[in-house]
């Protein structure tokens, strides 16, 4: 069981510019149905971070909202992140990034997501957050997608990273609310007013219901 089955060419590595000052969240909204992520973050429609994407990341809308999504209860509705290639999975952040990272993820697969003091993956290894599957566990609110229990985990760590590697995810790991300068992820100004009403969170690939599966 997949977010997506349909294999596709996402677009675009980009080159990171100066990010700005404190703790800032990604929560993929804007970008589109199966739109590459790219530089959407990187003075590319959305506001400019300096974060790019590597090549094969894709933001998903969820099927309830129109979208191709296999998913439900996102942290921040109605958009997430994911990767069609387990070896093109990093986001980097060349004007580095301190204190910690934190993020919502939902998953079939047990991987692990890896901070770098380089960009592309590379030098000192900073912070290590284990995932387990956990994506169909004990879901409740929307249930018309898969992959509906999200998780926020995160990593506090010392020195300055400038990239992350979400490798072994590839159609089986979603994630939200991408938190950069705090180990805990901070939810957007309107998810405090939803939560404030009682709502739940709606909402990966073309949908299927478990009962198709």
């Amino acid at each position: 069981m997949n977010f997506l089955k349909t294999t596709l060419a996402a677009a675009a590595l980009a080159v990171a510019l100066p990010a700005a000052a404190g703790p800032i969240v990604l929560d993929f909204e804007g970008i589109g149905d199966l739109n590459p992520v790219g530089d959407y973050y990187n003075g590319g429609g959305g506001t400019n971070y300096g974060v790019s994407f590597s090549q094969d990341t894709l933001a998903l809308i969820d099927a309830d909202a129109g979208g191709s999504g296999n998913f439900a209860n996102e942290p921040s509705p109605n958009t997430v992140m994911f990767f069609l290639n387990a070896n093109n999975a990093v986001l980097n952040y060349a004007a580095g990034f301190d204190t910690g990272f934190s993020f919502f993820y939902s998953s079939s697969v047990a991987t692990t997501v890896t901070i770098y003091d380089g960009v592309n993956g590379t030098g000192n290894v900073l912070g290590t957050i284990t995932l387990a599957a956990q994506g169909f566990d004990n879901c409740a609110g929307d249930p018309s997608g898969d992959f509906c229990n999200w998780t926020n985990v995160g990593v506090a760590f010392g020195g300055v990273a400038k990239s992350i590697d979400f490798g072994g995810t590839a159609n089986q790991t979603g994630f939200d609310n991408i938190t950069f300068g705090s180990s805990t992820a901070l939810p957007e100004p309107g998810t405090y007013a939803l939560m404030a009403l009682g709502l739940a969170g709606i909402g990966f690939t073309a949908r299927r219901r478990r009962e198709q599966a």
